[in-house]
């Protein structure tokens, strides 16, 4: 029986270290560490870890949300390491799927997580409309002005390289070409 740890975090910006020293306290005999959003379902250590463990052997998260984001998924990951005979414990919410009371406490703490989710994702769309209300701008600062593109497209009409119109105004080809097909915004 091997106890195998995960440990995520959602930015690179974000430490793994408490939740690493908590699993290797446990102690777990392995940690798979990821920096990746909850959400997404590419996570290729969390898929390397779910395809390292055996049956007999027990997966230790430190909080359930480091595991997922969706109720569904949860309980999609929950099920796999049953069929594998996997047990499931999340350490700072002491649940222990293998007994039927840790599996009650599971589906609840994962409805939860959901909706704190769900949640957060109101809030941040509410902030970002009463941003756009008051007049905040989002998205990278335009690399040039209206008379730089006009002055880009005339050099082009002239038989500027693009490569030249490149170097010259620091632009990849790709903002260059677009830059090119846009309308003039007057």
């Amino acid at each position: 029986m091997a106890l195998v740890g995960y440990a995520r975090v959602s930015t690179t910006g974000q430490s793994l270290d408490v939740q690493v020293d908590k699993l290797l306290d446990y102690p777990c005999d392995k940690v798979y560490q990821e920096k990746k959003s909850g959400v997404t379902a590419n996570r290729p250590e969390l898929k390397k870890c779910l395809d390292y463990v055996r049956e007999g052997d027990v997966l230790i998260i430190t909080k359930l949300d480091r595991l997922a984001r969706s109720t569904v998924d949860l309980h999609n990951i929950l099920e796999q390491l049953n069929k594998k005979g996997v047990g499931f414990r999340v350490l700072d919410q002491s649940i222990d799927t293998t007994s039927p009371t840790g599996k009650l406490l599971f589906g609840i703490l994962a409805s939860i997580a959901e909706f704190e989710t769900e949640l957060r994702k109101e809030r941040q769309m509410d902030g970002i409309k009463k941003a756009r209300e008051n007049g905040v701008a989002f998205g990278r600062k335009a690399k040039l002005t209206d008379k730089q593109i006009e002055e880009l497209k005339q050099k082009r009409s002239e038989g500027v390289l693009i490569r030249d119109l490149m170097a010259g105004y620091n632009l990849s080809k790709a903002t260059v070409y677009r830059l090119l097909t846009v309308e003039d915004p007057t």
